[in-house]
């Protein structure tokens, strides 16, 4: 079975992984930085040999994206990043591979452990079956 493993993040998670810390997410220093590359990547590597990884990408900030949807006449209504109305979206993923929901259960709760300054804000770690699709 396919799972989708989700981390969620607002721009003032990114803002604050950049130095510019708020009252809603503490500035990280380099040190906090390298500690969850070494967290994520040590998931990785394992997931990796375990063969359960499929694929594994962290996104860039809400800043640099864009929310379309319709107005009423259906035509593009176009918000760039960040989104006032919403606080938190994707900040990353995996495509894990799985034989049951028990394990990938096990790999989010190891990712949830990330290491990351005391104040952070803590989302949980979402976790979707992959139904059908096109591979």
């Amino acid at each position: 079975m396919k799972y989708l493993v989700m981390v969620q993040g607002s721009q003032a998670d990114y803002d604050a992984q950049a130095g510019k810390g708020s009252a809603d997410s503490p500035a990280w220093d380099e040190k906090a930085m390298q500690e969850m590359f070494a967290y994520m990547g040590s998931i990785n590597d394992d997931l990796a040999e375990s063969g359960e990884l499929v694929t594994a990408y962290g996104l860039t900030e809400p800043a640099q994206g864009r929310a379309v949807s319709l107005d009423a006449e259906g035509r593009p209504v176009v918000s760039d990043g960040p989104y006032s109305e919403t606080k938190e979206l994707l900040a990353g993923f995996w495509i894990l591979e799985c034989e049951s929901l028990e394990r990938v259960t096990e790999i989010a709760a190891r990712v949830a452990r990330c290491p990351q300054p005391a104040g952070a804000p803590e989302y949980p770690v979402v976790i979707r079956t992959i139904g059908g699709g096109i591979d």
